[in-house]
């Protein structure tokens, strides 16, 4: 084979432009990604022999070399795993296909500590250009009979050719070192970073010794197999960075040994920052699926619940048959049984750290994503909505931080027979909401929801506490059942007057209007819309009409207040100038679309009136 000389694809130029440039603010971790990925190199072998037991071969002690040669200025990390063929050498060394790249760079030059974020994106290996100025690969896929050297020196462009000097089976790769990295040459310091960053990878890690005996640097245990107690919260941690491939520490660490039915030990983190793809449209969770200690896969569709997909970690069975495919997963019987186990202890530990003060953290990032369960997981969705916390009208303007259910229920009013909802896009424009004055005047908090998911949860919601949850857009919030210390008797019948200006209302805006009708919500708004008896909430009608799900044009009811100068002056009009109530009863339904944020039908008809109005009052201000 000739050599072949290949430029790197665009995004890995630039990737390898941030790396030159210090891309972790210690360099020693470059090692614990090349560990990182022989270690995931060594299990995929060992899943792989498992239905081609000749992929083993005679050399069944999977481990990870560490050698190095202070003249020659190398280091070297060596692994007898899976190993790459050409191609995959090729296309994994020199091309990023990671839906991730895209996100990663993008996130890179806007934030500020952006190189601590390759190890999300699955990029790791390029850290070696950190300390190495060539990087040379050696790799002989197992069960292929010639191996393959990649090198480069990071600048633009790779080289691929046949290897004399390739594995039996796995990959070798040599580092030369720049001169200001001589210190990774050396194996003290080879020992101190793999204790502090990969004592817990499953697979010995070595150094060769005299005589050519061999010297081991980690535990080389499983660490999910060992007992929390002989645990330190700096392995918990390392061990989250190697299998979340995150940078940030652990805001919550679960681990627990199952048994029972079936028997199962799980070691799971909850981040402490959004992954990138918290909402990717697939939901698949990253928790490792391992069967008796050997890696099965990565996303075991049917481990998890997609609202769980945040969690990272790993989950061992010892129920599932080692043959298991990874196809075949999710249509085993066991694993629906470890699904619902660990489902059941997963939300029982949150309800425990609920309590705690990291809580506000872990669900201002993950709220809306376990509020998915509210709607997806029938079975759990009590125990779901003792985890959920919200904003409230008093929170807001308290400054109180969000509340539980079981808080909101405690300080219901008198009268008050549910849990009053309305949602939007924002706390800020909800909470000057005309449809909530009612609300407000007689002190009953309402939640106030902005994640898009909260408009689909509520329906599947029947109550809480014996509450049932009712929106506060809705025709038939029953504020006149709530009674306060300064409450007024609530007039059942309108003015005659009022009467009229409904009735001729009602005649002027027609089918643009489902009805009009006094509000017993509003005090200082004139007007406003809120949704029928029977109708849809109105920010769901609007989210389904973005989506195209809904037809334009669905109507609403429009309340009036009849306490309001403008109402009033309006009602002593009804019967002296009908055209001149006509069109400020349109430009009514406009100011109260306007408020709900939705665009006027007709803007130049929602102008002449309004020009009219004016001239009008210009005319009378002048006689």
């Amino acid at each position: 084979m000739t050599t072949q000389t290949h430029a790197f694809q665009a995004e890995v130029s630039r990737l390898l432009e941030i790396v030159a440039h210090s891309l972790y603010s210690e360099r020693e971790v470059f090692l614990r990604e090349l560990i990182a990925n022989a270690s995931d190199a060594c299990d995929r072998l060992r899943y792989d022999a498992l239905t081609t037991p000749s992929l083993m071969g005679s050399d069944s002690e999977l481990k990870i070399t560490l050698s190095f040669d202070k003249d020659a200025k190398t280091l070297t990390i060596a692994d007898n795993g899976i190993g790459m063929s050409q191609a995959e050498l090729r296309d994994n060394l020199g091309t990023i296909a990671k839906s991730g790249t895209g996100e990663f760079l993008k996130r890179a030059a806007e934030v500020k500590d952006a190189p601590s974020l390759i190890g999300q994106f699955g990029m790791g290996f390029y850290a070696a250009f950190m300390v190495a100025d060539k990087v040379t690969v050696h790799s002989r896929k197992a069960g292929d009979p010639q191996g393959h050297v990649w090198q480069s020196d990071g600048k633009g462009s790779f080289t691929l050719d046949e290897s004399r000097d390739a594995p039996t089976r796995g990959t070798r790769i040599i580092l030369s070192l720049k001169d200001d990295a001589l210190e990774f040459a050396d194996e003290a310091c080879l020992k101190a970073i793999v204790t502090r960053y990969s004592d817990h990878i499953a697979f010995p890690i070595v150094v060769p010794g005299p005589e050519g005996l061999q010297k081991t640097l980690n535990t080389a245990s499983a660490l999910w197999q060992r007992t929390p107690k002989d645990i330190s919260a700096d392995q918990y941690k390392e061990f989250y960075h190697h299998t979340g491939g995150a940078f940030d520490d652990p805001a919550l660490t679960l681990h627990w040994h199952g048994e029972g039915v079936i028997e199962y030990r799980a070691l799971l983190f909850v981040p402490t920052t959004k992954p990138y793809d918290l909402f990717d449209p697939q939901r698949r969770h990253k928790v490792k699926l391992y069967v008796r200690r050997v890696f099965i896969t990565e996303a075991a569709d049917g481990l998890l619940p997609p609202y769980l997909r945040f969690l990272r970690g790993v989950v061992d069975s010892e129920d599932l048959p080692l043959n298991v495919s990874r196809e075949m997963l999710q249509n085993n019987p066991v694993l629906a049984k470890l699904k619902s186990s660990l489902t059941k202890r997963i939300l029982g530990d949150l309800a425990k750290a609920a309590k705690e003060e990291s809580w506000p953290l872990i669900w201002d990032n993950f709220g809306a994503v376990l509020k998915e369960g509210l709607y997806e997981d029938k079975d759990h969705q009590p125990l779901l909505l003792k985890l959920c916390r919200f904003h409230t009208t008093r929170t807001l303007e308290k400054g109180e931080a969000p509340i539980d259910l079981e808080t909101y229920v405690g300080r219901m009013q008198p009268g008050q027979d549910a849990i009053y909802t309305i949602s939007g896009k924002d706390q800020a424009s909800l909470i000057n909401s005309p449809q909530l004055e009612g609300f407000k005047a007689k002190n009953i908090e309402v939640l106030l929801l902005t994640d898009p998911v909260d408009d689909f949860w509520l329906p599947a919601v029947e109550n809480f506490s014996g509450k049932p949850f009712r929106s506060a857009t809705r025709a038939d919030a029953n504020l006149e059942a709530v009674k306060t210390d300064d409450s007024k008797p609530d007039t059942k019948e309108p003015p005659t007057e009022v009467a009229k200006l409904v009735a001729l209302m009602k005649n002027t805006l027609g089918s643009s209007v489902k009805d009009v009708r006094v509000s017993h919500r509003l005090t200082s708004s004139a007007v406003c819309l809120v949704a029928g008896e029977g109708d849809i909430d109105i920010n769901l009608e609007r989210l389904l009409r973005q989506h195209k799900q809904l037809p334009e044009g669905l109507t609403r009811v429009l309340e009036i207040n009849p306490a309001h100068p403008l109402i009033a002056q309006l009602a002593s009009m009804a019967n002296q100038n009908e055209a001149q109530v006509a069109d400020l009863s349109w430009l009514l339904l406009d100011q109260a679309r306007i408020l709900e944020g939705e665009p006027l039908p007709d803007p130049v008809a929602f102008a002449n009136r309004q020009a009219r109005i004016l001239e009008l009052s210009l005319k009378a201000q002048a006689a």
